[in-house]
Parts: C-alpha cells; sequence; structure tokens
C-alpha cells in the first residue's frame, strides 16, 4: 500500500508538470527522462532540489519533484527507484546508513561513502564545498549571560545545573546515531528527558529566537543564524563529522543519461558554503520564494539565460 501510495504521488506530480504551454497546445518536443528529483524537508534540500531541476529542464529533461521527506524515506526512495537523484551528506551516508565510525577528514569520508554506495549501484557524483554541518545554538545574550561558548561549556553547566536549560531539536537529530545521543556521549552530560522539546525541523530557530527553548540543533548554513543573532556552540572536540553536499544518482540513470553528471559539475564546481548561507537566508529571513533564489542564482552564474528559465 505504501508503494502503491508513493506512486500515485509521483504519477500527480508527472501529470501536474505536464500541462499544456500558453497557446493551448501540448508540448511534444523530445524531452529526456522523466528525472524524479527528490529532497528532505528543509529550506536547502528544496533549494537545491529546484536548481537542479530548472537545470535539468533546460538540457533537455523532464523533471518531478518529490520534497519533504526525512533522511531514511528519501534514502528508501533511492535505493527501490522512486526516485532517481537527491542532495545528500557525507557524513550522513558514511555514519546513519552504514553505521560507520566518523571520519573527521572530508576526502575520507566522501570516497568511503562513495565507494560503499557504488556497491549497490549509487553513485555519487562531484561534492560541493558546501559543508552543513549539525551545530547547536543559544541566542548570544543568553549564552553569555551563561558564559557559554564552546560544547565542553554547555556539557560542564548542564551537569551543574541539570533542569535549566530547555533544548529543542527535532525528531531525527534525537533518533539519529550522529545526534543528540552520540553527542552527549562524547562530551560526557544528559539533557534530562523532561528538558527536550521536539519540534519541527524549521521551527527550532524561531523557539530559539522566540526564548521558548534555550539550546537548539541547527545547521551551520542555515541563514537564520546570523538572522536570529543566533551563535553555534565550538565543537571543540570535533564531535560532528563534515557534512558535505554531493548529488547521488542511480546508476541505471546515469548510464542512460551520462551528461547528467557534466551537468550537475557544473552546479557542485560553484557552491561552496557561504554562498548557500546566503541562499537559505533569502528564502528563510528575507521570505523569498525558493524556485526564484534557485533560478536567479542559475542565471547569476551563467548556467540558464533569464529568457529560458522554465516554469515550474
Amino acid at each position: 500500500m505504501k508503494k502503491m501510495t508513493f506512486l500515485l504521488v509521483l504519477l500527480g506530480a508527472f501529470v501536474i508538470g505536464c500541462t499544456a504551454p500558453k497557446g493551448g497546445q501540448p508540448d511534444f518536443r523530445p524531452k529526456k527522462g522523466p528525472i524524479v528529483i527528490g529532497s528532505k524537508g528543509f529550506t536547502e534540500q528544496i533549494i537545491l532540489a529546484k536548481m537542479t531541476s530548472i537545470y535539468l529542464r533546460e538540457n533537455g529533461f523532464d523533471t518531478i519533484e518529490v520534497t519533504g521527506m526525512g533522511s531514511p524515506v528519501i534514502r528508501n526512495a533511492l535505493e527501490h527507484g522512486y526516485i532517481h537523484l537527491y542532495w545528500e551528506y557525507t557524513g550522513t551516508g558514511l555514519m546513519l546508513f552504514y553505521r560507520h565510525p566518523k571520519e573527521t577528514d572530508g576526502e575520507t569520508t566522501f570516497q568511503k561513502v562513495k565507494a560503499l554506495d557504488a556497491q549497490k549501484g549509487l553513485i555519487w557524483l562531484d561534492r560541493a564545498r558546501l559543508n552543513n554541518s549539525y551545530t547547536i545554538l543559544m541566542r548570544k545574550d543568553r549564552a553569555q549571560a551563561k558564559g557559554i561558548r564552546t560544547l565542553s561549556n554547555l556539557a560542564a553547566y548542564v551537569n551543574l545545573n541539570p533542569g535549566d536549560l530547555i533544548f529543542g531539536s527535532n525528531r531525527e537529530f534525537v533518533s539519529r546515531t550522529d545526534g543528540l545521543k552520540g553527542l552527549e556521549n562524547a562530551y560526557g552530560f544528559r539533557f534530562p528527558t523532561s528538558n527536550i522539546i521536539i519540534i519541527d525541523t524549521g521551527l527550532t530557530y524561531i523557539y530559539l529566537k522566540e526564548k521558548a527553548v534555550d539550546v537548539a540543533m541547527g545547521f551551520t548554513t542555515d541563514g537564520r543564524v546570523t538572522g536570529y543573532e543566533l551563535i553555534p556552540l565550538e565543537d571543540d572536540r570535533n564531535y560532528f563529522p563534515p557534512y558535505e553536499a554531493a548529488p547521488v544518482v542511480r546508476r541505471e540513470v546515469l548510464d542512460m543519461y551520462p551528461e547528467i553528471a557534466g551537468l550537475m559539475r557544473d552546479i557542485t564546481s560553484r557552491l561552496h558554503t557561504e554562498v548557500m548561507t546566503q541562499l537559505n537566508s533569502r528564502v528563510d529571513v528575507e521570505r523569498q520564494e525558493a524556485f526564484l533564489v534557485a533560478r536567479e542564482w542559475l542565471i547569476a552564474n551563467g548556467l540558464i539565460k533569464a529568457r529560458q528559465a522554465s516554469p515550474r
């Protein structure tokens, strides 16, 4: 039943994407695909999926976007062929999907997960200079008042004042092996269960800004970190591994359309952490639409022309 529901969603998306142009006549130009592009539920993933979809469309592909999935769901969808391509993070691939010990070196992490996934027919294309690591955040004023600058400072404070700080997190970070429990083990402390609030990913920053929580998980490339005057606590024991972003595609799709590797390289070679942070900020802080942000970035980088931008 779950498989049938997923296929119906994809079919619906495909039908929506095949509407006639303004003249009223169907577009019968030969197209490649369709390529089903997945994304997780947070802003950065949606922007990356939009970039990919727009750019592939401008190069002759039909695309379908399926967004809003968690890491285990999107991984399962890729493995079983319900989606063909999505952007994943190297640390997530190695530690969450393979339960391997973390690597502190980005190249080592990338090569290991690339080799492991190749055995499953999942191909990691070139990675971007984009490291979107987990981070632990506090409001600047709160952190300064408590003398907390590093995760070691946080651990020492929680051990002395176990009921004082409320921690906000999405459900995935609480349950992941490279998430909260591993962090607590590495730094030797525990948030009491009663002091942990489970929040949707996008709300953790708002809860922190509005003082509904004192500490929260977040992502290093999220524009709201600076926009909301939050500070990432220094990971002084290097707990979090590299989480560099790269497109992952099914081998049979790449065999059929090998040009996808070069097209995705056009994007990854131009992306880095600071750029992605700015793009995320335009969506989350300035309230611009993800499609327009992605499209304008492609135009600014000479990958598409303004008059060629594909409709959603």
